[in-house]
Formats: C-alpha cells, structure tokens, sequence
C-alpha cells in the first residue's frame, strides 16, 4: 500500500524526490503519512480537497481488497517545522 500511495504522490508533484510515506501500524488500522516538499502540498491536496479524496477513494478500493482499514494523512510542515496533519479515513467493511 505504501508503494502505491508513493507512486500516485510522486505523479502529482514537482520534487519527485522529497516524497516519503510512513506507515503506522494500529490495532485496526495502518495509517500512512505522506510527506512531501512544502511547495507541493497544495498538488497532493487539491482544489478543496479533491485529489486528496480521490487518492482516499483509491486506498478505500485496495481496503476492501485487503479487509483492512487505512488512513492517509498528508503531513503539512509548519513555519516552527512541526508536522501537521490533515487526515482522512478509508475503510473496508
């Protein structure tokens, strides 16, 4: 899954090279956060939101495939260099 989400990502942005992804193991989840170069965060989002669901819609598919739940959160680095998230969950039920 994560491999996925580092093509559609690498796709979209500039800095092909600044894309990682780290996947979070949880009870009954994986989250994977994505983390790209500060210029390119508004690429992986979208105008309101739309690629980054699309990208979620995309995850929510492989889930019900896999009977497992994933949540993807684009991480935003902040002026102080803190990461922020904007998260969203996909599910397979």
């Amino acid at each position: 899954m994560r491999a996925l989400v580092i093509q559609i990502a690498r796709a979209l942005v500039d800095d092909s090279e600044s894309v990682a992804v780290e996947e979070v193991e949880r009870e009954d989840a994986t989250v994977l956060r994505l983390r790209v170069a500060p210029t390119d965060v508004g690429k992986v989002i979208g105008k309101q939101g739309r690629t980054a669901r699309s990208v979620r819609t995309i995850l929510g598919a492989v889930s019900m495939k896999h009977h497992h739940r994933y949540t993807l959160d684009i991480l935003e680095e902040s002026s102080a260099g803190v990461g922020q998230a904007t998260a969203g969950a996909v599910s397979a039920d």
